[in-house]
C-alpha cells in the first residue's frame, strides 16, 4: 500500500482511537481534528490521501466540510461516517462529493477494506490510465470533458460533479457505445467486488444524467442498454 496520509475528522475519541491504531497497523500517518473548523483547516491546508468525515459533527456539519473542501478544488478521497442508517443521508454524502460511506456502527474489518479500496483506486488511477488514448479532452456534441483538470463543460457552462459522478462519465464517454453492466460499473468505479450495491450504480447514473442531460426522461449522452446497463451514445 505504501505510505498514506489520513486525515479522520471525527469527535468521538474512541473511534478515532481505534481506527488510528488500524490504519498506522497499514502504514498510515494520521492527522485528527476532533471539530469541523479545526478539520477543515487542515484539509484546506495538507496533502492527504485520505479525509474520513463523520456526518454529525460540533460547530460545521461534515456535510457542509465535504462540500466547501470540494468547492476549493480538492479531490482527496472522502469516506463519511454516518451514525444514521437512512438512505438519504448516504445519498446527501455523496451527492456533495463523498466518495464513499459506512453507517455507524461500523465493523473494522469494513472500514479497512473500504480504505484499501480507495488506496488501490488511487495507485491504479484504476482504469484511467489505460483506457485513455493521447487526447486529455473529449467532446461528444455540447459536452467537453478535460481529463486532466477534470473540468466538464457543457456549451459555454462549467458543469459541477462529484468525484465519483467524474469518474463515471469518464469511463462511459472513453469506451463509446459499450454496454456496462452495474456489477462492471462498481468494479471499475467504485472499486468493488461485492453486490447489494446496485443501486449506487443507478443513483449516481441518476444524478450525473441530472446535471448533464437536458431532458432526463430522454437522455441524449448516457443510454440505458436494456437488460444490461449503461452506455455512452456513440452517434452524437
Amino acid at each position: 500500500m505504501g505510505h498514506n496520509a489520513v486525515l479522520i475528522i471525527e469527535d468521538d475519541i474512541h473511534i478515532v482511537e481505534l481506527i488510528t491504531i488500524h490504519l498506522k497497523d497499514l502504514g498510515c500517518s494520521i492527522e485528527v481534528a476532533t471539530e469541523g473548523k479545526k478539520g477543515l483547516d487542515l484539509a484546506f491546508n495538507g496533502q492527504y490521501d485520505l479525509i474520513i468525515l463523520d456526518l454529525m459533527l460540533p460547530g460545521l456539519s461534515g456535510i457542509e466540510i465535504c462540500r466547501r473542501i470540494r468547492k476549493n478544488n480538492i479531490y482527496t478521497p472522502i469516506l463519511m461516517l454516518t451514525a444514521k442508517s437512512e438512505e438519504i443521508d448516504k445519498v446527501i454524502g455523496l451527492e456533495t462529493g463523498a466518495d464513499d460511506y459506512l453507517t455507524k456502527p461500523f465493523s473494522i474489518r469494513e472500514l479497512i477494506a473500504r480504505v484499501k479500496v480507495i488506496f488501490r483506486r488511487k495507485e491504479n488511477n484504476s482504469y484511467l490510465n489505460d483506457t485513455f488514448a493521447a487526447s486529455s479532452v473529449i467532446c461528444f456534441a455540447d459536452l467537453q470533458v478535460d481529463i486532466d483538470k477534470r473540468k466538464v463543460m457543457i456549451g459555454e457552462s462549467r458543469i459541477e460533479l462529484s468525484p465519483m459522478e467524474f469518474d463515471l462519465l469518464v469511463l462511459l464517454i472513453s469506451n463509446p457505445g459499450k454496454s456496462f453492466n452495474r456489477k462492471r460499473l462498481l468494479k471499475l468505479v467504485w472499486g468493488y467486488d461485492f453486490e447489494g450495491y446496485e443501486h449506487t450504480v443507478n443513483s449516481h447514473i441518476n444524478r450525473l444524467r441530472g446535471k448533464i442531460e437536458k431532458d432526463v426522461s430522454n437522455p441524449q449522452y448516457i443510454l440505458t442498454t436494456w437488460g444490461v446497463g449503461y452506455r455512452f451514445n456513440e452517434e452524437l
